[in-house]
């Protein structure tokens, strides 16, 4: 029976690349197979602004008071964080740095935020770590509200669930057109958008940690006595302390992250806004001094909040600061501020660092930058042509239109396309022969994708393709939500746009999976590797997005290929982590039974340890394309012309129309993708007869 069902999709697979092949020989006589008709456009952007304009008629002013209303805690938190001398923020931030963590990371701390005065930029900071402070707690208390009502209702469970989809997978300046246009410009803006995007990873890690209490906490209590307050506040948030504290841990980064993109038009004097400037003007030595104080901000709150949740579960097995020591604690900071605070009254320096003493490190990082270019400009250019002549360009318009004399050196001609088209259809006949059809219809697939191009395909062509093998991975309702999804990118006269996305994307995706999966499975076996990747990883995953731009801009230049090096770099560790994972938490049972039946090293790694991680690793996969999209986003600010450039032109020209449906169309997309590799992974994982904990 599973022979023949097999045999039908394969049957089905052979008609969907007939109907494709059709398309493509009458594409040049029916225009509307590669253009969608214009006429036949539906214009949600123009009803969406209409309606916009209608509502903000309506009810602009009220929103305007609440951004007004909004605006006093940021200018007070800005007003006490400059009022205070810099010398006591930085007491205060280390002795909480030295709480969390310890002496290593209070000394990190001490040598981050002084970096930030001695490089002159410590009044953009505090109004950077202003919004923080204010947009943080806000996202917390909802994220957590919501969280506990999604735990206890199933029915707003189901409504809240998709709704994060949304918010986590909708572009992030997709965020700040209704804002921008409901607050109008100011920090105000950068507020709601950082709740609004921060406040998923709480409810998610609060619905999370109140799943995991153990059922012999909740029978005691209700053994003893306890009400339903005493049991939820006594009980159950107790024993999940610590997920709930990792929620606030990844808010935070969250919210951080998102304040610094709406620096963009928020028009605030702070990093953001500094970085934007210095990147935009070409200045490589500016922009990395400043980039890196959003660096060190990121890495010293990433590693405080995760750090006091570890603490949480350290107190909950007894190991814990007692009570007495808080208090010395509570008393030292209080003495140290007040002495720090009256010695800056009589030394200025304390106070105001002076304009004179401050460290001008940008002029010899140009100048080394400069030398480095000098000294590699060839090497630079041949990676960056040989990437963008023999890879990029075949992958866009194929390569019937990529191969010429100018790129690869000589012509297409007819010899050239039958040994293209003879060495496909050979391999492909042999996947046949040996019965593995997924490889078969894989290899037929490539090879018209690859000879004509992503971008150049029939739009009705890939909307089959796509959603027959979601059919095939996950049934009839993930082919109909990914077959309704595309449509809509194209009748809204979004799909070029979103194949150029996908094109870039798609790459950087392969080559994460490839490389950073190959890294991952080797550091499962090298300690040495292990330790190597793990900080590397930690950083990549700490820095905000917009930093990693600077040195790829600065290299090479604004366009596609430094948009594809970006989005590597950023989207690569999930693969890595995820491998390594996987590999290094299989059942020791299982290896070893291979090694007594006599496979070498490498029939281990490869027959046994990496099949049986899969289900892991496709997790790794799932999250290097959600990492490759957010960082894609970014990469709008250097030149890419897919679906990201649309959303960020719609910010700019305030057209909330255009934006907000390329943003929706990136939203779908990475909606169908998540839900397709999700369902591999969970499909592999029943086959090998274990859960994905």
């Amino acid at each position: 029976m599973r022979s023949a069902i097999l045999e039908k999709k394969t049957l089905i697979w052979i008609g969907i690349i007939l109907i494709t092949i059709t398309f493509l020989i009458f594409k040049e006589e029916l225009d509307w197979l590669t253009q969608y008709p214009k006429e036949l456009i539906i214009p949600f952007s123009d009803w969406i602004n209409f309606l916009m304009d209608k509502f903000i008629y309506k009810f602009g002013w009220l929103f305007l008071n609440v951004s007004w209303f909004l605006s006093w805690p940021i200018n007070a938190a800005q007003w006490f964080l400059h009022s205070l001398p810099w010398v006591v923020v930085i007491f205060l931030v280390t002795i909480v740095a030295y709480l969390s963590v310890g002496l290593r990371l209070a000394l990190f701390t001490l040598c981050a935020t002084f970096y930030m005065v001695l490089i002159g930029y410590w009044e953009e900071s505090m109004n950077t770590l202003s919004l923080v402070i204010i947009s943080v707690p806000m996202a917390v208390l909802i994220g957590f509200g919501l969280g506990v009502w999604g735990y206890f209702s199933k029915r707003a469970e189901k409504i809240i669930m998709p709704i994060l989809d949304i918010f986590q997978t909708v572009p992030t300046f997709a965020y700040l057109l209704p804002i921008l246009l409901l607050f109008g410009f100011g920090t105000v803006v950068g507020l709601i958008a950082s709740i609004l995007y921060s406040f998923p990873p709480m409810v998610r890690n609060t619905i999370l940690g109140l799943r995991r209490v153990p059922e012999n906490i909740i029978e005691s209590a209700i053994m003893s006595g306890a009400d339903a307050k005493q049991l939820f506040w006594q009980a159950m948030l107790p024993s999940c302390k610590k997920q709930i504290l990792l929620g606030v841990n990844q808010s935070t980064m969250a919210a951080f992250s998102m304040v610094i993109i709406a620096a963009i038009i928020g028009g605030t004097a702070d990093i953001g806004w500094e970085v934007l400037y210095y990147i935009r003007k070409a200045e490589v030595g500016q922009s990395l001094v400043v980039g890196l104080v959003i660096a060190l901000m990121a890495i010293i709150i990433d590693r405080i909040t995760s750090g006091f949740a570890i603490k949480s579960d350290q107190a909950k097995r007894g190991r814990g600061l007692q009570k007495n020591t808080k208090i010395n604690y509570l008393n030292f900071a209080v003495l140290g501020c007040v002495i720090l605070f009256i010695l800056s009254r009589f030394f200025a320096l304390l106070d105001d660092w002076p304009y004179n003493l401050s460290a001008w490190l940008a002029v010899h990082i140009n100048d080394l930058f400069d030398a480095f270019v000098e000294s590699f400009r060839s090497e630079i250019k041949l990676i960056k042509n040989f990437t963008l002549f023999f890879i990029m360009l075949p992958t866009k318009i194929g390569f019937q239109q990529a191969v010429s004399p100018f790129t690869w050196g000589f012509q297409l001609e007819t010899i050239h396309k039958i040994l293209y088209f003879a060495c496909f259809l050979i391999t492909s006949l042999l996947f046949l022969k040996n019965k593995k059809s997924e490889f078969f219809v894989f290899t037929l697939l490539l090879m018209i994708f690859m000879y004509v191009g992503l971008t150049e395909m029939p739009w009705p062509a890939l909307l089959i393709i796509y959603s027959f093998f979601s059919w095939q991975i996950g049934g009839y309702k993930l082919a109909l939500g990914t077959f309704f999804g595309l449509t809509f990118i194209v009748v809204v006269g979004m799909w070029p746009e979103a194949m150029i996305s996908v094109y870039i994307c798609g790459i950087a995706v392969v080559f994460c999976f490839i490389i950073g999966t190959s890294l991952g499975v080797w550091a499962a076996h090298n300690t040495i590797v292990s330790v190597i990747l793990r900080p590397i990883n930690d950083t990549l995953q700490t820095i905000p997005l917009f930093v990693i731009l600077i040195p790829f801009v600065m290299l090479f230049k604004i366009g596609d290929f430094t948009a594809l090096l970006a989005i590597i770099i950023y989207a690569i560790v999930p693969s890595i982590r995820y491998a390594e994972h996987g590999i290094r938490n299989l059942p020791s049972e299982v290896i070893e039974a291979s090694k007594m039946m006599g496979a070498t090293t490498m029939q281990i790694v490869f027959l046994v340890k990496v099949p049986l991680a899969m289900p892991i690793i496709m997790l790794g996969l799932n999250q290097t394309i959600m990492y490759g999209i957010a960082m894609l986003v970014i990469a709008a600010l250097i030149g890419t012309n897919g679906l990201e450039q649309i959303v960020f032109i719609g910010l700019t020209d305030g057209n909330m129309g255009k934006g907000f449906v390329a943003g929706i169309s990136m939203a779908i997309i990475a909606m169908i993708v998540d839900r397709i590799t999700k369902t591999i992974s969970e499909k592999r994982s029943e086959a090998l007869g274990f859960k994905i904990k």
